[in-house]
Order: C-alpha cells, then sequence, then structure tokens
C-alpha cells in the first residue's frame, strides 16, 4: 500500500465511523477504497469488520446518554445481535461473495420505506392501542427480535446500511424517540461487528495495515458523528437516513 493509498484509507475509515454513528452504511465508503489498494474481497471485507470496530464503540460512548433506562432492552437485544452477527461472518466465508447481491438493495428500500411512514404508522399503531386499551411494548417483541437477528445476521455478512434496516424497524416498533433509537442502533452495530472480528482473528485473512488505518479513522470519526448526529433534529435526522439509504441502493446497483 502507497502512501496516498494509506491516507485514503485513513480518510475512508474517518468518514465511515461519522456515518455509522448518524445512520449507517460507512461500509459504502471503506469496501470500495480497500478494493482500489488491490485487496481481494473477502479480506476486504474482513479487514473493513475488523478496522470499523473502534468507531462503533467511540460512536456508543458518544450517544451515552441517550442510552440512558434502556439498560434491559439492550442485554435483550444483545443476544440476538450476538447470534445473528455470528452467524453472518461465518457465512462471509461459506458464501460466494456475490451472494446477496439481489436482496440487499430490497431491504434496503424497504427500509427507507419503512423510516419514512414510520411516524403516521407509529401514530395509527398508538390509536389502535388506545382503542383496544393496550399499552406498546418496550421491546418491541418477538416480531422486532426476529428482524433484529436477521439484520444482525446480514451485517456480520457485508453490513452495507445495516443502521438504516435497524433504524426502521427498532423506529417503528418501539415506542421511543429516533435519537434513543439511534442509541441501540450503535450498541447493536458495536456488537456485530465486535463478534464478526473475533471471528474473523482465528479464521480469515486479513490486511493489518488496513486494519489500523480504519480503526484510526472511524474511531475518531465515530466521536465527531456522535456530536452531530446526536444534535439532528428528528425531521433532519430521518432525510439523512433516507439520503444515506438511497445512496447506497444506488451504489449497489451501479457497482
Amino acid at each position: 500500500m502507497t502512501f496516498w493509498e494509506a491516507l485514503a484509507v485513513l480518510g475512508a475509515g474517518g468518514a465511515a465511523g461519522a456515518i455509522n454513528v448518524v445512520v449507517g452504511s460507512g461500509t459504502l465508503i471503506t469496501f470500495p477504497v480497500l478494493l482500489a489498494t488491490g485487496l481481494p474481497p473477502v479480506t476486504a471485507n474482513v479487514s473493513n469488520s475488523l478496522g470499523l470496530v473502534p468507531g462503533s464503540l467511540s460512536g456508543a460512548i458518544g450517544y451515552r446518554r441517550e442510552l440512558a433506562g434502556q439498560g434491559r432492552r439492550i442485554l435483550r437485544f444483545a443476544a440476538v445481535a450476538l447470534a445473528g452477527g455470528l452467524i453472518g461472518a461465518a457465512l462471509l466465508l461459506a458464501l460466494p461473495s456475490d451472494a446477496f447481491d439481489a436482496i440487499v438493495p430490497v431491504l434496503i428500500a424497504v427500509a427507507l420505506v419503512l423510516v419514512v411512514v414510520q411516524p403516521r404508522l407509529a401514530a395509527a399503531l398508538r390509536a389502535r392501542r388506545e382503542r383496544n386499551g393496550t399499552t406498546a411494548r418496550t421491546d418491541g417483541g418477538a416480531l422486532l427480535l426476529t428482524g433484529l437477528f436477521l439484520a444482525s445476521i446480514y451485517g456480520g455478512y457485508f453490513g452495507a446500511a445495516q443502521g438504516v434496516i435497524y433504524l426502521s424497524l427498532m423506529g417503528l416498533l418501539l415506542s421511543d424517540g429516533l435519537q434513543r433509537v439511534n442509541a441501540v442502533k450503535n450498541v447493536l452495530t458495536l456488537l456485530v461487528n465486535a463478534v464478526a472480528a473475533l471471528f474473523f482473528l482465528f479464521v480469515a485473512r486479513f490486511d493489518w495495515l488496513a486494519v489500523v488505518l480504519i480503526a484510526v479513522g472511524s474511531a475518531l470519526g465515530g466521536l465527531l458523528g456522535a456530536k452531530v448526529g446526536r444534535r439532528l433534529p428528528p425531521a433532519v435526522l430521518r432525510g439523512v437516513i433516507v439520503a444515506v439509504g438511497i445512496a447506497a441502493i444506488t451504489q449497489l446497483l451501479l457497482k
């Protein structure tokens, strides 16, 4: 890797760390840059997963205020995130590298639709519960756990726009503010990246220089992303999510 290539990877790591904390989809920045340096696709993907762990950690720390009072919820979600992330990491090594190419843009598109219509759907669900005299479950129930499990499998496999999928599921099925949901998303992303990275350390090839560069960049970017993301009003944050999701779909379809 040349000096300029290393600088590009470092910068991509910083941008990915920031955007992962605010929305997700940072992999769509780092992965093409790693491929451009000459790394094979699977090696680039593994190196990327390892390098993004510090960024996920710094982002979760940056959102610690929004995490207050969500300990029980996070513990419940953590189990499915860890299991799904481990399965996804194993699938990365077992399946062809283009196995998810057809389904990923569809997943992101559905997630974006849910993000856009979430306020109206959530209001309709609240009205229905009021008519029936029931209350919302604080953990989203079995439907949310199943969705998070499947999203975590995808996250362990590749992870592009994983955060968008998390946000759409939790935003619809949890009665909570978008920023608090985003804080939980950052923790789940951290867990999936961490368990996938631990798995890859023992069974996959990776490039240590790429890992270190992305790790440094993503850690700094994660701190910056948390500062910016926490100040965004819900409507603006929702708009950012949609914009990033559309960019992700476009890149995946054109690659």
